[in-house]
């Protein structure tokens, strides 16, 4: 009989050397995998033809409600480009009409650089002292022209637009038209119909001129006539050419600085005028005392109108 040896019986699974170290390991991931088991309601079903309450917040979604939630999110995405894009417009806009840099130009006129940096920095001064307008659509015409006016008399009207770079605007200025001239002091002023005197003309030089025979003293610094004197200059020389009468040249007399004589063109006498009476008024005498001395053939030596209502003549 033949003996044989009894096989090595194999050792139990449970009592195999790491075996409890790897069934310790699979129960925690059954653990974590079956975590949601534990101590938890879940909510919502997975099928669309199941209606569950609070279906957008429950835990499991059906395709159609997966489907809702995508569009909502899609929805939010597309709201916020497009908040996005408007804002963007919207900051372009403001930067686009804010005034970082002044481009000058003379209406009608050839216009250098020396001439556009004469403006400039009053335009610059005017935004310092009022930033919010600085915004073309803030930017208060009157008070602007206003400004402008008060630093340079030349100016008449101004004109603001876009510019042709970004943040710059564009400044037109419309430039006085003189109607006589006078030299004071070694300054050559200029007046307009309007009856405002300023230094800086740029169009052709009036061929009316004031010839100052008042033999007034000049005083170092001070101008010879104030500007309500040669306001009324340009007004009277105004309403004259409205009337059809071409001034020639305003005389100042010897001896007085508040009255002038006329020399009208096809006229042969000057005609007194007086700043303290309407330049309006005095020119509509005049016109009225020419046609009736036309009417008769007379030639007189002159003509007075310096009082309201009559006019003399010698």
């Amino acid at each position: 009989m033949q003996l044989h040896k009894k096989k090595k019986t194999e050792l139990p699974g449970r009592r195999q050397p790491g075996a409890t170290k790897q069934a310790r390991a699979n129960d925690e991931e059954l653990a974590e995998r079956y975590a949601f088991r534990r101590n938890r309601t879940l909510t919502g079903s997975s099928s669309s033809r199941v209606v569950s309450s609070s279906e957008g917040t429950a835990q499991l979604k059906s395709p159609r409600v997966h489907a809702h939630h995508l569009a909502l999110q899609r929805r939010q995405v597309g709201m916020m480009l497009i908040t996005i894009l408007l804002i963007c417009l919207g900051l372009y806009i403001l930067i686009s009409q804010f005034t970082a840099k002044a481009s000058i130009s003379i209406k009608n006129q050839a216009t250098s650089a020396q001439v556009a940096s004469l403006y400039e920095p009053i335009i610059q001064d005017y935004f310092g002292q009022h930033p919010i307008e600085r915004l073309r659509f803030m930017t208060n015409p009157r008070t602007f022209l206003a400004f402008m006016q008060a630093k340079a008399p030349e100016v008449e009207s101004i004109r603001v637009e876009s510019g042709s770079t970004f943040a710059t605007s564009q400044f037109t200025i419309t430039a006085r038209r003189p109607i006589t001239g006078w030299t004071i002091n070694g300054s050559q002023q200029y007046v307009d119909a309007n009856g405002t005197a300023f230094a800086r003309n740029y169009y052709p030089a009036p061929t009316v001129q004031i010839v100052d025979n008042s033999g007034v003293p000049v005083t170092p610094g001070q101008a010879v006539a104030s500007n309500r004197f040669l306001g009324f200059v340009g007004r009277l020389v105004g309403f004259s050419q409205q009337r059809g009468y071409a001034v020639e040249q305003v005389i100042i007399p010897a001896g007085t600085t508040r009255q002038v004589d006329l020399k009208v063109q096809g006229i042969s006498y000057p005609i007194k005028c007086s700043i303290d009476r309407s330049a309006g008024e005095q020119a509509e005498d005049l016109d009225r005392a020419i046609k009736y001395l036309q009417q008769r053939g007379m030639t007189p030596a002159n003509i007075d109108v310096r009082v309201s209502g009559k006019a003399f003549y010698n």
